[in-house]
């Protein structure tokens, strides 16, 4: 059973809100018992990890953390 306990979405909003869930529970149900599962790559250290330091200089901070900035 699902409630919604928090606003009130319109139908439309809940038929897409129960899609997802639906279609997230067929994946799990087809997968083979006892099989592992694979990681989540958004929990993946490495994701967000840079392989090089940051070279020292203006915003220098900001590129500690931000992949990608310059």
């Amino acid at each position: 059973m699902i409630k919604v306990v928090k606003g009130n979405p319109t139908p439309e909003e809940l038929a897409a809100a129960l899609a997802v869930v639906q279609a997230r529970a067929a994946v799990l149900a087809s997968a083979p018992s006892g099989a592992p599962r694979p990681a989540d790559a958004w929990a993946a250290p490495g994701r967000v990890a840079r392989r090089t330091l940051p070279q020292p200089g203006p915003r220098a901070w900001a590129r500690t953390y931000w992949p990608g900035q310059s």
